[in-house]
């Protein structure tokens, strides 16, 4: 029942990271297009390449909390579902 357990978690971790891209893709096409449309209102007084930077950390940032959430998750469901002294013949 180990392996079983760790496979669960891994794929919950996995899951999270999957969600993380997809929530990071559509900020950033949201936020490039407003960028493209008008640079100097959205661009903050930065430059291309500080939003070059400002990508490269909140990948990394967003990559991690994917990961992290998706381990708690794994964690916190597994002992919901399977969890010991779980009666689930016993629903009154």
């Amino acid at each position: 029942m180990k392996i079983k357990k760790k496979i669960y978690i891994l794929l919950f971790t996995v899951l999270g990271i999957l969600v993380q891209f997809l929530i990071h893709a559509l900020v950033e096409i949201w936020y490039i297009g407003l960028l493209l449309k008008d640079f100097p209102s959205y661009g903050l007084g930065l430059s291309w390449d500080n939003w070059l930077m400002i990508h490269n950390v909140g990948a990394i940032i967003l990559f991690l909390g994917g990961a992290i959430l998706g381990f708690w998750q794994g964690k916190y469901w597994w002992k919901r579902i399977y969890g010991l002294g779980l009666d689930i013949t016993n629903q009154n």
